[in-house]
């Protein structure tokens, strides 16, 4: 059997940065908070993390600081992917070096691979380290989807030990040919509990950045069998979620964790601030929920 590296709400969390680098003092706090907010585990340098504006010293530099900072209390997972394999595969095997617990890989944008492609890639990058790994399939930002054949073929790598799955139409299929031995997680905030419903595990999620406990909540009261309890979670998130992807990820969460008052600082170019409108907006629906 494959352990997972978590069940519950792993937040992919935001990479506070200043006009010179990483703000450390700042992402140290924002570990602190989402520990001790629930999280169960801390997904580094992923999209929400803006890993792809990020020169590979300073991607590895985090990774460690966090694994450090962390110190075994939960898991850290980090994000590794690229579209050259080469590259994933120089990435994974530093991330695994300084402590990752697991690596989070995204199908490989811009070039689109075959599905033959995807499983040569992935199968590479698996076998060039021991430590777990995490399909990441996102095709509104890949532009090309993996398929649930080829997540079956990958889930009998033995490392390969979970999906992020944000191709929702597909995760019953992708149940049905894996088996519980290898583990779905929401990669939509908003669908966390009809990913749960088919047979998923958790979440890496967003909008833990600034509600842990709940993203927690949701995922473990369905776990423990209080439905009723879940639903009632992510229904009461909607409104936030919609503020909290008004643009595209990760403006509206890197301003939503300024106003609960870290130093996150700005997205890095091309990404630019949250205009006037959506975040006021934010503003809003953080105010209703009761953050602000």
């Amino acid at each position: 059997m494959k352990k997972p590296l978590f069940i519950g709400s792993a937040v992919a969390i935001v990479t506070p940065f200043t006009d010179n680098g990483v703000d450390y003092q700042t992402l140290a706090e924002l570990i602190e908070f989402q520990i001790k907010g629930g999280s169960d585990a801390i997904v580094v340098c992923g999209t929400t993390g803006e890993a792809s504006t990020m020169p590979d010293n300073e991607h590895i530099d985090v990774i460690k600081f966090v694994v450090e900072s962390v110190n075994k209390r939960v898991p850290v997972i980090a994000g590794t992917g690229s579209n050259d394999t080469r590259h994933a595969i120089e990435l994974s095997q530093a991330a695994e070096a300084v402590g990752a617990d697991g690596l989070l890989s995204v199908t490989p944008y811009y070039n689109k691979a075959t599905q033959k492609g995807l499983y040569g890639h992935f199968k590479l990058i698996a076998n060039s380290v021991k430590i777990p790994v995490i399909l990441y399939n996102v095709p509104s930002r890949t532009n090309l989807n993996l398929n649930p054949e080829t997540i079956k073929a990958l889930s009998e790598i033995d490392n390969i030990i979970a999906v992020k799955e944000c191709n929702l139409g597909q995760v019953g299929d992708v149940v049905n040919l894996c088996g519980e031995d290898f583990v779905v997680y929401s990669g939509d905030d908003n669908m966390v509990l009809p990913v749960l419903s088919l047979g998923g595990k958790g979440v890496i999620s967003v909008m833990a950045n600034i509600i842990p406990q709940d993203t927690h909540d949701m995922v473990m009261n369905f776990v423990q069998g209080d439905i009723a309890g879940a639903i009632k979670l992510q229904l009461q998130t909607l409104n936030l979620i919609k503020a909290l992807f008004s643009e595209v990820n990760p403006i509206p969460i890197k301003a939503a964790v300024n106003l609960l008052g870290y130093k996150a600082g700005q997205c890095r170019m091309p990404l630019t601030e949250l205009s006037d409108n959506n975040l006021e907006l934010l503003r809003t629906e953080m105010k209703a929920y009761g953050l602000i």
